[in-house]
């Protein structure tokens, strides 16, 4: 384990070793073992909160993931994440590597900014030649970056725009990007990622033959992600039944009218109560798993479908909006019951994918580029996973993971303009 001094002091490291539904007997999903490029341990003086910065892979000498905050946060679920990440950056021939910070820390202490400012200061050489970190569960992007200009560090994405021929101007770009006014009064960086999970659900309810109006969704989670997949199912004609946030689940059989949900939202993406539309029905969190959907998305925390609540499920498509969402033996037994898994590094992979186009000057401030590019990527790339499920008794995972491991060669330094 390598062990960083908590006031940001030279780290010590130690080397470490349609019909959707082909036949019951579809294989169980693969899991990757293979160990990270390196795992870094923090520990905060102050507070006693733990912090860790897992690369899994690192291609061009830089990688990407965000950083988390939440209490119970774990090793082991960091070094997940980033095989997750880098997973996403393989499968969309992204030419830098996977990673992934995590803090275990309650983001509602409010403590917790000073926290993330001093695990970032831990973590300054690689966050100023290596690591291009964002938002992630517990961290809004906007607090990253306070943190990051407190640092003289200007921007989360800094390890690469310092590599561009003009960092100002790739700056500038990053920012208008991130910023752009888009409709329902967002911003296309807070909902680009969310957007790409709605397009994952939109081409998994093609594959099965069913118009948008005809499907029903269940959305665990009403954050950045989860939020801004329900607003674009529902501005898609999708009918959103069932939502759900730390609070609990809420429910309407004729379809949540989103945006006003969204609008009761606090800073930490709970609903309030007392302001609820009528004909809404209050249920238990966990109801939330039983849904009876056509697409149930889980958008909240990792591990949220395990072997115990998976018999459950009445959906006939998951999509992990979230990172990690169903552990692998929960995945092997709804792949046995011909339910398919869209995984987390395809389907929420669109927000990395669009700050790397962003990044390279594929896509600059005007959101209609953005998004077309990314519905015309993530349709085609849901229809090969499901086309595989269907045809072949593969399982999206599986297939998922045979692009991943065959990433596009990386010729020379990442050039960004």
């Amino acid at each position: 384990m390598t062990t960083l001094n908590p006031t940001g002091g030279t780290p010590q490291v130690t080397s470490q070793t349609v019909s959707t539904t082909p036949a019951a007997t579809a294989p169980a999903p693969a899991t990757r073992r293979s160990e990270p490029y390196l795992r870094l341990h923090w520990t905060d003086s102050l507070t006693e909160a733990v912090g860790y910065l897992v690369v899994h892979t690192l291609r061009g000498g830089l990688t990407t993931g965000g950083t988390r905050m939440r209490a119970g946060c774990t090793l082991g679920e960091v070094e997940d994440l980033a095989r997750g990440m880098a997973n996403k950056t393989a499968t969309f021939d992204l030419p830098i590597g996977g990673a992934k910070g995590g803090i275990d820390f309650d983001p509602k202490d409010p403590r917790a900014g000073a926290v993330l400012e001093r695990f970032c200061e831990a973590m300054r050489p690689w966050l100023d030649a290596h690591w291009v970190t964002a938002e992630d569960l517990g961290v809004p992007q906007h607090l990253i970056d306070e943190v990051f200009e407190k640092l003289d560090l200007d921007q989360s994405y800094h390890a690469a725009i310092r590599r561009s021929a003009d960092p100002a101007k790739t700056l500038e770009r990053v920012r208008n990007g991130l910023n752009a006014a888009v409709d329902g009064g967002f911003l296309l960086g807070d909902v680009i990622g969310g957007y790409g999970v709605a397009h994952a659900c939109l081409a998994a309810a093609v594959a099965r033959g069913r118009a948008p109006g005809e499907t029903t969704v269940a959305i665990q989670g009403v954050g950045t992600m989860g939020g801004s997949a329900a607003y674009y199912l529902h501005e898609a004609g999708m009918k959103v039944t069932t939502v759900a946030d730390a609070a609990g689940a809420l429910y309407c059989a004729d379809g949540l009218d989103i945006p006003a949900l969204l609008d009761l939202r606090d800073g930490y993406g709970e609903i309030d109560r007392a302001r609820l539309p009528e004909g809404i029905t209050a249920l238990p969190r966990n109801a939330i798993i039983s849904a009876d959907v056509d697409i149930l998305v889980p958008a909240a925390i990792s591990y949220a479908i395990t072997p115990d609540n998976s018999f459950d499920i009445r959906a006939h498509v998951i999509v992990e909006a979230a990172n990690a969402a169903t552990t692998p033996e929960a995945e092997a037994m709804l792949a046995a019951r011909g339910i398919p898994v869209l995984p987390d590094f395809v389907a929420n992979a669109g927000a990395v994918a669009w700050a790397w186009w962003l990044l390279l000057g594929e896509v600059d401030d005007v959101p209609d580029t953005s998004f077309d590019r990314l519905r015309t990527t993530m349709h085609d790339k849901v229809a090969q996973l499901l086309t595989a499920w269907t045809d072949d008794d593969i399982t999206p995972r599986e297939a998922g993971h045979r692009w991943a491991d065959d990433p596009a060669p990386l010729i020379g330094r990442v050039v960004i303009p």
